[in-house]
């Protein structure tokens, strides 16, 4: 799926400014070291960027701050959500601080999503 230019020029600089608990997961995810499958990190598809995003298993895995607690942000991810789902594109939400407190039950989350 295309994303626009604009889209492409933001992702470049999100790669960049990745948040801790992006760099903790990406760390884990990266290289097929989850079960073979190939992530890859502030994915763009179609006007969105998804923070990691599994082809095989179309599963992005979206982290989330405290900023998403917001309800402007809350109604934009719902909206991004179902955006996604209507492309076959699970969206599976991960708190920040769950990272940072519970890595190895996140990626036991992130191994039944894909199948494993």
């Amino acid at each position: 799926m295309e994303a626009p230019p604009k889209t492409v020029e933001r992702v470049k600089d999100l790669r960049r400014r990745m948040t801790l608990p992006e760099v903790i997961l990406w760390q884990h995810l990266r290289g097929r070291k989850l079960l073979g499958m190939r992530f890859r990190r502030q994915h763009p598809i179609g006007p969105f960027i998804l923070d990691l995003y599994c082809v095989e298993a179309r599963l992005a895995v979206e982290v989330d701050g405290s900023g998403h607690e917001h309800p402007d942000q809350a109604a934009y991810d719902r909206e991004r959500t179902t955006w996604l789902g209507k492309r076959g594109v699970a969206v599976p939400r991960v708190p920040a601080r769950d990272l940072l407190e519970n890595l190895e039950g996140v990626l036991v989350t992130i191994r039944q999503r894909v199948g494993g």
